[in-house]
């Protein structure tokens, strides 16, 4: 690392020790996929929109489309950084994440700079419209329609698990535009005002009692002719793009989440010191020492993949393997790490939100539960070894 790195590093580091926000005396959600009331979505909102009016949010957007200037290094340190200080979350992750990298990739001067600026301050929340209630796995067999109209576009369809629409300003929306055409060269995609007459969003509540996914429900509505992104026809394209951020098929989006597992399991093994079994410590036991073990050694094999990935000559037979296989091996081994946090608590992982006898205030079995969505969201872990198996590795198509 250079001296101005180090420097930064060292200036976001005081920053945050400076700025990062109480915990509130309401429940935090653990991710973006439990945003649903008001005051977690003020709260949230509000924080992102401090570090970026310091400065420190976005280093992956040119300066003339609201960002920093592209700079991978400070962007990188800036992720880690919030997360070695476990400060809440950037709230706006679909925009950040998925929409603005898409925009930036496929969008027209005009879109990049009426979209991109809202995204990093968290003034315009993004959602995404893609699975539908028949067609998620096999999503290019969506039939939301977007039908052109005089001076644009009428969406009429049903969208579910739309995390984040009851507070979202804009979709990134997938709809089929030619029902004529192959499945896969009749979409299109749009950037949908979520504002629009016609529009209605139901809350869809998850086994751990929480919010935040919904569904949507379009009825004739309208959005304009520069709503398309790209080109009419292009959309599974577009697409397969946005599926790559969202999949962490990005080098960055990977560096940081490596960290990210390595603090939680961190937080694991100080759980097992912790908690007794027998009058010992837990992280006494040979079995969970085992199971620790393991999954440390596959959450430095996910670092180390990262690194490995963005040197050319180490992936040259199949350069995409790496990034491809990230959302694939992380989901489930979040779901792993989980699962050891409920079995280290034993008969206390029942106790529940609520409880004041619930260890870590219900943390670990929420975040079991939670897991699952991950290892479904974006691709079920089945696709994803399809994907993997035939696009990658060039094996024959399951039957």
């Amino acid at each position: 690392m250079t001296e101005a790195l180090a420097a930064f590093r060292a200036e976001v580091r005081n920053w945050i020790a400076a700025n990062k926000p109480p915990k509130p005396p309401f429940k935090l959600p653990q991710s973006f996929l439990e945003v649903e009331s008001d005051e977690q979505f003020r709260y949230l909102r509000d924080w992102q929109r401090k570090v970026y009016d310091a400065g420190y949010l976005g280093w992956d957007v040119p300066q003339e489309y609201g960002g920093r200037g592209v700079d991978r290094d400070r962007h990188a340190i800036v992720m880690q950084e919030l997360m070695r200080a476990d400060a809440p979350f950037l709230v706006n992750t679909i925009g950040l994440q998925w929409a603005g990298p898409t925009i930036l990739t496929y969008g027209t001067e005009a879109q990049k700079k009426k979209y991109l600026p809202g995204i990093l301050s968290a003034d315009e929340i993004w959602c995404q419209g893609f699975s539908e209630p028949e067609y998620g796995s096999d999503l290019a067999g969506l039939q939301t329609r977007a039908v052109a109209t005089a001076d644009g576009w009428k969406v009429t369809g049903h969208k579910v698990w739309t995390t984040l629409a009851h507070v979202a300003k804009w979709m990134i929306l997938l709809a089929r535009t030619d029902p004529d055409a192959p499945k896969y060269e009749g979409l299109s995609y749009f950037l949908f005002p979520m504002d629009a007459p016609g529009v209605t969003v139901e809350p869809l509540i998850k086994m751990t009692g929480e919010g935040g996914f919904n569904q949507v429900i379009f009825d004739e509505a309208p959005m304009p002719k520069d709503a398309l992104l790209g080109e009419l026809g292009q959309g599974w394209k577009i697409a397969l793009t946005t599926l790559m951020f969202e999949r962490g098929a990005a080098d960055t989006a990977n560096r940081e989440r490596a960290e990210q597992d390595r603090k939680l399991l961190a937080r694991v093994v100080d759980l097992a010191r912790r908690r007794e079994r027998d009058g010992e410590p837990v992280a006494d036991d040979p079995v969970f020492r085992d199971r620790i073990a393991q999954l440390w050694i596959e959450v430095e094999a996910l670092r180390l993949g990262t690194l490995r990935a963005r040197v050319p000559g180490l992936v040259a037979d199949r350069p995409m393997a790496l990034p491809f296989s990230h959302k694939l091996v992380y989901s489930e081994w979040m779901q792993r790490l989980g699962r050891l946090a409920t079995d280290i608590l034993g008969p206390d992982a029942p106790l529940w939100l609520g409880d004041p006898n619930a260890p870590d205030g219900a943390e670990w079995p929420r975040m079991y539960m939670n897991s699952y969505g991950f290892t479904i969201g974006g691709g079920t872990s089945e696709i994803q070894r399809n994907i993997l198996g035939e696009r990658i590795l060039g094996l024959p198509k399951s039957k």
